[in-house]
């Protein structure tokens, strides 16, 4: 379906042909046990939930249309991420990631991988032929979280490709509509489908993808014997969320724009950063790389009790922790222990209409 727009891919990647009688998109399968062929098990013929499942490959398939690579889905981005270290790292391996990504991401590494090096890097760079040598493996996302900042994707694929690394993105934040990791020179590109692809804030859910069919293969393979199993439920609602991705990013990023706009001259917010505003410092290099900016932005309030008092005032604010969904939402990011100052927030635009939510953030403000 490469040859329609991202909103005609979005409502109908991955689902099946046409059939008089049958719905748009399948039912998901709960099957645990699937009815074995004559002869015994065949690779081709689904035979325990664990290792497959149609609901799965579905999603893999609309995933993997929009990223333009094959794509294999995980409990959770987490999970991705976890099993993708696992499946390519060895004792003794040297990692390279940003010094101020996802914070579970830093977490996952001093926790559970103690016999790997890990190089912790500004996303900005500067990016050598020092910054990746020895690298095994090169963690970089863009627009980070929270800080927002931008790498240039196909300036580290050049440097991790005449290294021998992999390089693996985390398109969280941009999702596969906003950026294409692996057109741009990435071996990788690992998502969150919690946030914007599920969309509706009642899913956890990942995946990775990848133009190396003998790495996906492995990741599958690792997924299986591992028991990191998607729910079937999940991975449908997921499916379902997706054919809306284009419209919903489309009022979010609207959203954000209204809302930097108008929170420049607002006294006590400073710092701001949107990839998609000219004026953020990430901007030159976002703009040559994304197909468009999402709804996230960040900004510092003076204090913490500023972001309580903001958050008290608002009428359309959520205070959570995740981004992406329909409802605007707040994350003072320091609470969670990532290195930002007490007021900064991150904020995540939901689909309400421009007007009010300008309105009800500039009131909670004033």
């Amino acid at each position: 379906m490469s040859e329609f727009r991202d909103g005609t891919r979005c409502v109908h990647a991955g689902g099946p042909a046409p059939v008089a009688g049958q719905p748009f998109l399948a039912g998901p399968v709960f099957a645990a046990p699937y009815h074995l062929p004559p002869g015994g098990p065949d690779p081709a013929v689904d035979s325990y939930g664990r290792s497959g499942n149609p609901t799965w490959r579905a999603l893999e398939a609309a995933l993997g249309e929009l990223d333009g690579g094959e794509c294999v889905i995980f409990p959770s981005g987490m999970a991705a991420l976890s099993v993708l270290l696992r499946t390519v790292l060895r004792p003794g391996d040297l990692v390279i990631a940003p010094d101020d990504g996802y914070y579970l991401a830093r977490a996952l590494f001093a926790e559970q991988f103690p016999d790997i090096e890990v190089r912790y890097v500004p996303a900005v760079g500067p990016w050598t032929p020092e910054t990746v040598a020895g690298a095994r493996l090169v963690l970089v996302e863009t627009p980070g979280n929270p800080s927002l900042d931008v790498c240039d994707i196909a300036q580290v694929a050049r440097l991790t490709r005449a290294a021998g690394a992999l390089l693996v993105v985390d398109n969280t934040t941009a999702t596969p509509l906003g950026q294409r990791p692996l057109e741009l020179g990435a071996d990788v590109s690992l998502g969150s489908d919690t946030k914007a692809v599920a969309g509706h804030s009642d899913v956890l859910l990942g995946h990775l993808s990848t133009v190396d069919g003998e790495l996906a293969g492995k990741l599958r393979r690792a997924r299986t014997v591992g028991g990191h199993n998607p729910g079937p439920f999940e991975v449908w609602l997921a499916h379902r969320g997706l054919a809306t991705l284009d419209l919903r990013l489309a009022r979010q990023a609207e959203n954000a724009a209204a809302l930097v706009d108008r929170l420049r001259a607002v006294p006590d917010v400073s710092g701001l950063r949107w990839p998609g505003s000219p004026e953020d410092p990430g901007y030159a290099v976002a703009a040559a790389q994304m197909r468009r900016f999402g709804g996230v932005f960040s900004f510092r309030l003076p204090s913490a009790a500023a972001v309580d008092q903001f958050l008290a005032k608002t009428r359309l604010i959520a205070s959570a922790t995740s981004f992406g969904g329909l409802h605007s939402s707040v994350d003072r990011r320091a609470q969670w222990g990532d290195p930002v100052p007490p007021g900064f927030v991150r904020f995540s635009c939901g689909i309400e209409d421009p007007a009010d939510l300008v309105a009800d953030v500039l009131a909670a403000l004033s």
